[in-house]
């Protein structure tokens, strides 16, 4: 399986590159700079220390073209729709997870949600009903993702307005060793993104004794038969 990871070549993108690669899959990291893909493509490896997994770095339309099936979009969120724009009959056949953050200008602790709502119907709306957006991946800390000596600390959210494209990214993100979970459609988005702030805010504060920390779905405990 060969995925295309866009913005690969900053931390959350090496971050999922480097664990997708673990896992035995052939990754793409997509950027606007050829030659920038190709130093991050090889920083990565050089980290995966000949562990199976192949990365490339190619331009973002030349890593589209070569994903199977599943594109990833993990640039800043001001390049977030010019980007797709650029991509968008590219992305024609592919499903594409965002995991994009509309974080405030200037402040991480704080989200600014575009007109449609969130990223991932921003994004939607872009590339029309015919590409399916399926938004995950959102709340995971990048410095977590790129240390392969621990595990993935948080459960995944997934959403998007296609059932079929959701439970096919539910299945891709497993491979991780993390469970994902199907949240709803995609205007689930806005409380999925808006998590993301929250979550920098507590890991920046120094009230809390503790880092990169994630969200977690509980089950409730059983009782006891005695």
């Amino acid at each position: 399986m060969t995925i295309a990871i866009l913005g690969g070549t900053g931390p959350q993108g090496q971050g999922l590159t480097l664990r997708f690669a673990s896992s035995g899959k052939r990754v793409v990291i997509g950027s606007r700079s050829q030659e920038n893909a190709m130093e991050a493509a090889q920083a990565v490896m050089e980290k995966l220390n000949n562990q199976s997994g192949e990365v490339i770095g190619l331009s973002n339309a030349e890593a589209v073209a070569a994903a199977d099936e599943f594109v990833i979009l993990s640039v800043p969120w001001s390049a977030h729709n010019r980007t797709l724009v650029d991509l968008k009959d590219t992305l024609r056949g592919k499903i594409l997870i965002d995991i994009v953050v509309p974080l405030a200008e200037g402040n991480p602790r704080k989200v600014s949600m575009p007109p449609e709502g969130s990223a991932t119907e921003a994004a939607q709306a872009i590339l029309g009903s015919d590409i399916p957006v399926i938004g995950a991946l959102h709340n995971v800390s990048a410095k977590t993702l790129g240390d392969l000596e621990k595990n993935i600390n948080c459960d995944i959210l997934v959403c998007g307005d296609s059932l079929e494209a959701r439970l096919k990214v539910i299945e891709l993100i497993k491979t991780l060793g993390v469970m994902a979970y199907n949240v709803g459609d995609a205007m689930s988005a806005r409380c999925v993104e808006a998590l993301t702030p929250i979550l920098i805010r507590l890991n920046m504060s120094k009230a809390v004794p503790f880092s990169h920390s994630g969200i977690r779905i509980w089950a409730p405990e059983k009782k006891s038969d005695q």
